[in-house]
């Protein structure tokens, strides 16, 4: 070994032959040229290995302890730890009235039964139908997430969703082995939902729901509905139906006992009764017999009819039983003006069907003229499922009683009897045309917006006609609306009695208009649902406590100039 080791020793490379004193200065020292390299020592090996093998060593005694000491309980562990992707759900968009006052927001739901906010809605009465309310997101058994959305199920959550919900973000989620999280890191963050400024006035929609409600108590009326409309853009200020439900209860469907009883409840307080109920209108078509009548020229405005309390119509088959149609009482002599105001049913039935030399409308051009302002069809407002009411006439008769029409069959129809229905928000449309000139409108409840208008092409002429027998409804005696009389606003309206049920034992009463008269800027619809026939509160005289209730709290809608000193 000492010979080889010398051996190498002695031995001359080749680069170190030209290696001499003549070119030493000429090499670049710091980059090493003209050094000679030595071969590493066998002993830093050797060292080097001994390390190798430490580190080794106690790796391997590291995985038998992970793997074989303590393996099951590191498997246990690992186990239940997890780390999972998780949805972070959205906060919903807040709901405000006209006023600004907020109707529905977001909360932490404080019994930490939820993990993400909870819908909260106003206490204000009279505004379930018209919020609606939302079913939260679902978790299986396993906690897992198998709707991630909330789901609008009425009024305007279920309309407006779209706007309302945002979108979801998602995040990770470490928990260790007793569930508990770890760290939460968020991948995409949620976007909430936009806001919604609805045009309804919730104070006022209250106040009409508490006044609706103490007069069906007191009266004897199963239930009823109202609503206000600016007749210029189709805002829906005000809008309720009693019986009303609370919409959180709804959302929460924990108190389940409360929600039975709603479903039980022969009053229907889920429907909402301005857009979705169909009722029998009564007097309060006789306006648009009366404008037909003077658009197709069947009679002249100021030609007087005399009601005697009825019509004795002779029977050409039994000449003993003539058919007799009866007014509500006898109003004597009268022109168009003043049977709108005494809402006579003999003058109604005459230019309606003719009698004696006075020509009628008859069913075709009277169905027409109903139809042209807006009956038997939907108005296209979207917060509810909107029935379409039926306008009679001779194919309806054929095809619900296979019968053929008559002419008391007209008669009837002309005072807004028989077959006929209508939702309260078609009669709201229907009189918001009379008061704007002749523009059917599109109903609807957000604010600032402009419903979509028809210009009907009305002659302003006959309008006229029609608007003074609804004033004279008010301010005349022996108007039928004479509940709406005020000194500070002056109001046009018609009032409306429709029997029903078996025997006619029951009626509902109505109440149509538009204020003000001069300027017309809002009409409004009240309807109160099945008293008995004794009942002698009418809508009218209901439909003028919300007038004065607006006239003290809400005088702009009236047009009353409030000195603000």
């Amino acid at each position: 070994m000492r010979w080889f080791r010398k051996k190498r020793q002695n031995q001359v490379e080749v680069d170190e032959v030209l290696l001499d004193a003549t070119n030493i200065l000429g090499l670049d020292l710091d980059r090493l040229e003209g050094k000679r390299e030595l071969p590493i020592p066998n002993k830093s090996i050797y060292k080097v290995g001994v390390v190798f093998v430490l580190v080794a060593v106690f790796f391997l005694s590291k995985v038998y302890v992970l793997q074989v000491t303590k393996g099951e309980e590191f498997l246990a562990i690992a186990e239940s730890n997890t780390v999972d992707r998780s949805t972070i759900i959205a906060e919903r968009g807040v709901i405000y009235d006209r006023k600004g006052e907020m109707v529905v927001w977001n909360e932490v739901d404080q019994s930490g039964h939820y993990d993400f906010p909870i819908r909260a809605y106003t206490d204000r009465l009279g505004l379930g139908q018209v919020l609606g309310y939302v079913s939260y997101p679902k978790k299986d058994n396993r906690g897992f997430y198998f709707r991630t959305e909330y789901l609008g199920r009425n009024g305007v959550e279920a309309a407006y969703d779209d706007l309302l919900k945002g979108k979801n973000g998602s995040k990770i989620v470490v928990a260790d082995a007793l569930n508990n999280v770890i760290s939460e890191h968020a991948l995409d963050y949620a976007v909430s939902g936009e806001p919604l400024h609805l045009s309804i006035d919730a104070e006022l929609s209250e106040a009409m729901y508490q006044i609706i409600s103490t007069s069906s108590a007191k009266a004897g009326f199963r239930s009823g509905a109202g609503a206000i409309m600016d007749v210029h853009t189709g805002e829906l200020i005000a809008l309720t139906s009693f019986p009303s439900y609370d919409p959180e209860v709804m959302a929460d469907g924990d108190e389940v006992a409360t929600i039975e009883t709603y479903n039980n409840d022969d009053r229907l307080p889920f429907l909402n009764k301005v857009i979705s109920g169909a009722y029998t209108p009564g007097s309060i078509v006789k306006p648009f017999v009366a404008y037909a009548a003077l658009s197709e020229k069947i009679i002249d405005p100021n030609k007087i009819i005399v009601s005697t309390g009825e019509i004795v119509v002779p029977n050409p088959y039994n000449p003993d039983n003539p058919a007799h149609f009866t007014d509500w009482r006898a109003h004597g002599a009268m022109t168009m003006r003043e049977a709108i105001a005494f809402s006579s049913n003999v003058y109604f039935y005459i230019i309606g069907g003719g009698f004696g030399d006075q020509k009628g409308l008859g069913i075709t051009k009277m169905s027409e003229y109903y139809r042209k302002f807006g009956l038997g069809s939907k108005t296209g407002i979207n917060i509810a499922e909107e029935q379409a009411g039926v306008v009679p006439d001779p194919t309806w008769k054929k095809e619900v009683f296979d019968d053929d029409w008559r002419l008391g069959d007209t008669y009837f129809t002309a005072i807004g009897q028989f077959g006929f229905l209508t939702t309260p928000i078609q009669m709201l449309r229907a009189y918001s045309a009379l008061a704007n000139g002749g523009y059917l409108i599109e109903p609807h409840v957000v604010k600032g917006k402009q419903g979509n208008m028809t210009d009907l092409h009305l002659n302003q002429d006959y309008l006229k006609i029609v608007h003074e027998g609804m004033r004279k409804t008010v301010n005349y005696d022996g108007g039928t609306a004479r509940g709406l009389e005020r000194d500070d606003v002056a109001v046009a309206a018609k009032s409306g009695t429709a029997e029903i049920g078996a025997g006619n034992a029951y009626v509902n009463s109505w109440a149509a208009g538009f204020f003000p008269y001069e300027n017309p800027q809002y009409a409004f619809i009240l309807m109160m649902d099945k008293a008995p026939r004794s009942n002698a509160l009418g809508a009218t005289r209901i439909m003028g406590d919300v007038v004065e209730w607006m006239s003290k709290n809400r005088p702009e809608y009236l047009g009353i100039k409030v000195d603000n000193e």
